[in-house]
């Protein structure tokens, strides 16, 4: 009892600890629901090449993450602890990448490669910041209670972080009135590329000024919250070293324990779930702008819709929570991702109304919570099971986070490449007031179809995943047993050694 109330978190460092995972999802959400439209009608990049620095960037992202777990791995103990140092020293150069993703440079070639190193170096900054930020969660207590309520706080501030990057981003942007450009059927000319153009001449640049100032506006203010949220984070949060070791001392070597990590089935199940629900969610998230701009009509609605949808998310987060801890963290997958597909199919079979959107906007927020939710509080789990079956291994906290999110950020960046890819084969017009039926089916499928298929393959893969309320319990009861020994043969050898002297 001594023991467990010495490993009890203050409400002060639960949520100093929240905080800390606002600046991933404020960006995250920022750039995930946005960008796109960005690249394709103010950037004005084809669409082709906006598909390849989406894909490019996504990909990158994903490989940057097991490289830093990599270097986090060997990266000694400071006074500030292993972590922070990456936290502290990273925010800086990712603020000045981000607000850099946002500027439209005023030159005629290498625009492309412009969004592509910026949007690159900034995904690399941010997984400097969230791998580390991440692995803290096993460095802030022992106790398998105490980092499940903490995460339930990193969840809600992270939901509510989500709902900061759409009302910044959107609001701000939503009200300049962005120009759009009619449709080139309409004026009997037979090559759409030439009607673009000669109504491009008409249509400027500069009438884009307003929305472009708009976006950088919004990206300075997003940076400020970063900076923000990662001083709290550092001031307000303390990493022990002693959270997570039993036995040894001697580290095993990163490809050593990432091959022990690969091996652990309950891990791999694990993320091959989740990798699949993530895959369904990034895809809705990617596309959801332009459907609702395109496809439902709502141009000028579309931010306050995913609006709807980050407050319902946030709002139900500690429902979830209170969900997981009465009825155990597998019938809140099935029961929670799943509420999901009635209202995914309900958005495009339904006529185009602006109420019925709402409502499952509303609706389809409380599924968004629970998949936010779930993966960060069972991976702990995981971790635990492993520590059972590896006593004398450890530190490879950052290896199960970092190749946790490599999966499921590279299959995302190639399923996001190839959605605006298939866009641009559909015939996507930059800026158009209105889209080709073809794209509007296209848009359909990436927001409803997709995303239920990948929803019901993952509900399947969650079946084989071995670790219930019953192994949860059993393995708690183990590593306490496990702790009380290694303290215990601590003592006895400092007696013995005090005896000797």
């Amino acid at each position: 009892r001594l023991q467990e109330s010495r490993e009890r978190l203050s409400v002060c460092s639960k949520l100093c600890y929240a905080v800390g995972g606002a600046p991933y999802q404020i960006t995250g959400c920022a750039l995930g629901f946005f960008l796109q439209i960005y690249l394709l009608d103010v950037a004005q990049v084809d669409a082709f090449y906006a598909s390849i620095i989406l894909f490019v960037g996504r990909v990158w992202d994903a490989i940057t993450d097991p490289m830093v777990g990599f270097f986090i791995s060997k990266t000694s103990w400071t006074r500030f602890g292993r972590l922070m140092p990456w936290i502290m020293f990273s925010t800086p150069f990712a603020i000045i990448s981000y607000f850099l993703i946002w500027f439209v440079p005023d030159i005629s070639t290498g625009q492309v490669m412009w969004y592509l190193v910026f949007y690159c170096a900034f995904q690399t900054l941010v997984t400097c910041f969230h791998v580390p930020y991440s692995a803290l969660t096993m460095f802030i207590s022992r106790e398998q209670s105490e980092r499940d309520s903490a995460t339930a706080y990193r969840m809600t501030v992270e939901v509510l972080g989500t709902v900061l990057g759409t009302a910044i981003q959107g609001q701000i942007v939503g009200k300049v009135d962005t120009p759009c450009v009619g449709s080139p059927f309409f004026f009997g000319l037979t090559n759409s590329s030439v009607a673009m153009e000669e109504l491009n001449m008409t249509h400027d640049t500069g009438s884009l000024t307003d929305t472009r100032n708009a976006y950088m506006i919004a990206a300075g203010v997003i940076g400020g919250l970063y900076v923000l949220c990662a001083l709290i984070l550092v001031l307000g949060v303390r990493e022990r070293r002693e959270s997570c070791e039993l036995q040894s001392d001697e580290p095993v070597s990163f490809f050593q324990g990432l091959k022990l990590v690969m091996n652990h089935g309950p891990y791999i199940k694990l993320i091959a779930g989740f990798l699949f629900t993530s895959l369904a969610f990034m895809l809705l998230e990617g596309n959801f702008a332009l459907f609702c701009t395109y496809t439902l009509g709502f141009r000028n609605e579309f931010q306050n819709i995913l609006l709807a949808i980050m407050l319902s998310a946030t709002l139900t987060i500690p429902f979830w929570q209170w969900f997981l801890t009465r009825f155990g963290k597998k019938r809140a997958v099935y029961v929670g991702i799943s509420s999901a597909i009635p209202f995914l199919i309900a958005v495009v079979v339904l006529d185009s109304n602006l109420f019925v959107t709402y409502v499952v906007a509303v609706a389809a927020g409380i599924s968004v919570a629970a998949a936010f939710l779930l993966p960060w509080s069972m991976l702990p789990d995981v971790i635990d099971d492993f520590k059972l079956q590896h006593p004398s291994s450890h530190g490879h906290e950052a290896i199960f986070f970092s190749f946790y999110v490599f999966f499921t950020k590279f299959t995302a960046g190639v399923s996001l490449g190839i959605s605006t890819l298939s866009l641009d084969f559909a015939g996507y017009q930059t800026r158009g007031c209105s889209q080709p039926g073809q794209v509007n089916l296209t848009l359909k499928m990436l927001v409803s179809a997709v995303p239920v298929g990948l929803i019901l393959l993952s509900l399947l893969l969650f079946k084989l995943y071995p670790i219930d309320e019953e192994k949860r319990s059993k393995n708690k009861k183990a590593l306490q047993d496990l702790r009380e020994e290694s303290n215990s043969s601590s003592e006895s050898d400092n007696t013995e050694l005090a005896s000797i002297v």
